[in-house]
């Protein structure tokens, strides 16, 4: 794999650039394994949309970012919450409305009384496992797949979580392994990024990779 160097503000220009697929959004999907490096990803991108701004509406926010995390009930929902995802913010955006959803409190074990409003603004990054499945490609706009090595993830998961959930994360992984094999994830992205580089970059940088073996 070759990694190159690439600006978020280029990436910026490019999705908005494109039509909105989702009622007034464009939807990016920021998919990968637990610890890859996700959600760094989506913040940096969502920053430099918000930086590139839209024509004739200076100063409005330009992204937001739902976390597939805040809707999953549990450990064992990481596949089946689509529906609830679908139902309280994809419906909603598509007819050009807000959307709202509940989010889970993994300390508690249950979800917090309060909603989180989705806004259908010009971006709406989802960040998380399965984010960029097969159900919603044709309404991407960007499909952004961030790898890092097995060994590497689950240290920054342990050093996240702590070693206590450990069993859960495991298992946890194993979900992901199997579901990425089947929706081949990575092979339909049109964007891999190297979660790990040892390239050194700042915050507005990222590495892209490229060539036949891109996808770990």
């Amino acid at each position: 794999m070759t990694g190159t160097l690439a600006a978020y503000a280029d990436l910026a220009a490019r999705v908005l650039a494109g039509p909105p697929l989702v009622g007034r959004s464009r939807l990016v999907a920021v998919d990968g394994a637990s610890g890859a490096g996700k959600t760094e990803f989506a913040t940096r991108l969502g920053a430099a949309l918000d930086r590139a701004g839209v024509p004739g509406d200076a100063g409005a926010p330009v992204a937001t970012v739902v976390h597939t995390d805040d809707l999953l009930d549990g450990w064992d929902d990481q596949l089946t919450f689509w529906p609830r995802l679908e139902e309280s913010v994809l419906g909603p955006l598509r007819a050009g409305r807000p959307g709202a959803h509940p989010r889970y409190d993994w300390l508690r074990g249950e979800f917090g009384p309060h909603r989180i409003v989705v806004e259908p603004t010009p971006v709406v990054i989802l960040e998380g496992f399965s984010a960029a499945r097969a159900a919603v490609r044709p309404e991407l706009s960007l499909a952004v797949f961030v790898v890092a090595p097995a060994d590497l993830r689950l240290d920054r998961a342990l050093a996240r979580d702590g070693a206590a959930l450990r069993p859960y994360l495991e298992r946890w992984r194993r979900t992901e392994d199997a579901h990425f094999r089947a929706d081949r994830t990575g092979g339909h992205a049109d964007l891999v990024v190297d979660g790990a580089s040892e390239v050194p970059h700042d915050a507005r940088h990222y590495v892209r990779l490229t060539g036949p073996e891109r996808v770990p």
